[in-house]
Parts: C-alpha cells; structure tokens; sequence
C-alpha cells in the first residue's frame, strides 16, 4: 500500500516509547504519516531522510533536552522552517516562554485535548503548504 503523499507528515518525539506509540496511533487513524524519534540524534537521522510537516517534541529527553533540540533545528537552514510542536508534562509559564523563545509555534501541556491537538497540527501543516505554494 502506498503512503498518502498528501498526508500531514509528521515526526514525534519522545523518549517514552509508550507516549509516542500512542500518539503515532491517534495521529494515524486522524490521517497523519507518524515518524517517531525516542531522542535528538534519532530526529536528525531522520531529518536527513525526510523533510516533516511538523516536529513534535517533548522536552524531558536524553542526550538533549527538547528545548536546546529544538534551538538547534531551528539554527539548522536546512530544517529551520519545519515548525516545531512541544507537547510535555513541564507545564510552568517559565517552560512555555522558553519553548516558544526556542523557535517553537505551539506548546500543548500532557495530557493533551487530542481533538484540540490534533486540530492545532492541521493548522500548522496547512498554513505551512500555504506559505510554500505562494498562497
């Protein structure tokens, strides 16, 4: 069966294999192509591969928080466009300010409102393919 070239591509990440299995699943069954990531160097491998409507990235993880990940995807000019998503149980006002002074568009508190969510990944995604098409 072929991949939904139109589909909402997106790359979670998350070092707990539970949350992102359970994301990818609702993500999929919502119409969205789910990579997964368990951490920043497996982002950018993938990154290399294929280019994602979106990133979404939690902010506990190992080797790199999400915070400086997503600093360094947005220093990056190759990836710097890809709007970057933080869904994390960090939930201070602190946290928030920094995620989105870190480049983010967007930072949802766990647990999440998945119809909010979700709806919120379409936003981004549409507004995205609009910007490239010249729209």
């Amino acid at each position: 069966m072929e991949a939904d070239v139109s589909a909402p591509r997106v790359i979670i990440v998350d070092d707990d294999r539970e949350t992102r299995n359970m994301l990818a699943t609702l993500l999929q069954s919502e119409g969205f192509h789910v990579l997964q990531a368990a951490n920043g160097l497996k982002l950018i491998s993938i990154l290399h591969a294929d280019h994602p409507d979106v990133i979404v990235l939690d902010v506990n993880l190992s080797w790199i928080d999400g915070f400086e990940l997503c600093r360094s995807v947005k220093a990056n000019e190759e990836y710097r466009d890809i709007p970057v998503v933080f869904l994390s149980g960090r939930t201070s006002h602190e946290d928030v300010e920094r995620g989105m002074s870190m480049g983010a568009v967007e930072y949802f508190r766990k647990p999440v409102d998945f119809e909010a969510f979700a709806a919120r990944l379409r936003e981004i995604v549409a507004t995205r393919r609009r910007a490239a098409d010249g729209s």
